[in-house]
């Protein structure tokens, strides 16, 4: 660990106590791991389970705790019925919350724990943070924007390519839905009522905040694959079912054709932006982020494509004779699914504030995190596989 850190203004960067809520998830694992690697900060880790940061939490090899050992605490629990969650905001200098149900399989399945989870659980940590003088780090997401102006032209109109009108900015960008009866924007409207909260905090109270919207973070520890460590009933996200369809040998399924286009940007990349956010809150603090990579687009259908090919390369197995498959999402999602067209990032405010682009190209951080996968999971696979199913 560097000593003799500055922030970006040439000021010494003071230790601080960091409360951060969902540490065990993806997101958190990997900001967990940055911390105690390159910081002096202390991390309260709460959060229902603790597989992806165990490494972190268990005493190293043979030569005793990790040199971290003292500045990570976990704490198991449920933000949303747990008495000690103000007392560990009041310990810490900084809280970040990446609490949230965030998969699009349950936004229209599960629309009421989607809504609760990414407001009603959050109103607690906003208000024990505002009240105790707390900074606040929220992350929301790149849908709260919802759909673009362009969707709306037709199909023809040159405004279509015009970035005005398919490019998302934070102070800019309205945030479209679709109707009430496509509760697949159960998701996207909690979270941008929450933003509106976080917002209305600050302006009449004083909150200290930084919110911060990620457009497809993916890589290593991202999601669960089916039945060898998650339900085997779950549907993940695109990068998770899309390592499963590829670890089985199964085509990959692609909802209405695949046409959607995103955004990748890897995860080791996205964390240095949610450190400098940490450890600037001069610069951050009352700015929204978008967090993403413009330079990474696809459609899903193109993610798919060079998804097979990096994993042709990586595990050694050629792609199956048909590696892709149409479905509906009605199929696939179940009622009330509906979707974004287009999510590009406009960067010029993390840019301008905190310096930070992505380096990361798609093809390198599919290989990283497909490498990941093949490692992780091909056997267990293979043994779920050759299981003989009873009659």
């Amino acid at each position: 660990m560097a000593s003799g850190r500055v922030d970006l203004d040439g000021n010494p960067i003071k230790p601080i106590t960091i409360c951060m809520i969902g540490a065990g998830g993806f997101i958190g694992s990997h900001l967990c791991e940055k911390i105690m690697a390159e910081t002096p900060h202390k991390v309260l880790a709460l959060d229902v389970y603790n597989d992806k940061i165990k490494h972190l939490l268990e005493p190293s090899g043979g030569s005793g705790s990790p040199p971290w050992a003292d500045r990570i605490q976990f704490h198991r629990l449920n933000i949303k019925n747990d008495s000690r969650l103000e007392g560990l905001i009041k310990m810490a200098d900084l809280t970040v919350n990446l609490a949230a149900i965030c998969t699009p399989a349950d936004y229209n399945t599960r629309p009421l724990d989607t809504i609760y989870s990414n407001f009603i659980d959050a109103l607690p940590v906003v208000k024990y943070c505002s009240e105790n003088g707390k900074r606040l780090i929220h992350f929301s997401t790149c849908e709260v924007y919802g759909k673009t102006i362009s969707c709306f032209l037709p199909k023809d109109s040159p405004l279509r390519q015009d970035p005005a009108y398919y490019v998302l900015s934070e102070d800019a960008s309205p945030c479209i839905f679709g109707p009430i009866e496509k509760q697949r924007w159960s998701y996207a409207c909690a979270k941008q009522l929450i933003e509106r909260l976080i917002y209305a905090e600050a302006s009449e109270n004083g909150l200290e905040f930084t919110i911060v919207r990620p457009f497809n973070w993916i890589g290593p520890r991202m999601d669960f694959i089916p039945g060898i460590d998650g339900p085997s009933e779950g549907v993940p996200r695109v990068l998770a079912c899309f390592s499963n369809n590829l670890l089985r040998h199964e085509p990959l399924k692609l909802v209405d054709g695949g046409q959607s286009q995103r955004t990748f940007v890897y995860i080791k990349d996205a964390i240095e932006a949610v450190l400098l956010m940490i450890e600037n809150p001069a610069r951050a603090n009352g700015h929204i982020f978008n967090v993403g990579n413009p330079n990474n687009e696809v459609t899903v259908k193109q993610l798919a494509e060079m998804m097979t090919q990096v994993y042709a390369k990586v595990s050694g197995e050629p792609p199956i004779d048909s590696p892709t498959i149409d479905v509906s999402s009605k199929e696939f999602y179940g009622e009330g699914y509906d979707d974004s067209d287009k999510r590009i990032p406009d960067m010029t405010i993390i840019n301008k504030q905190l310096g930070w682009n992505p380096k990361t190209s798609l093809w390198n951080l599919l290989e990283s995190t497909l490498t990941y996968q093949h490692t992780t999971y091909a056997e267990a696979i293979k043994k779920a596989i050759s299981k003989p199913v009873a009659s």
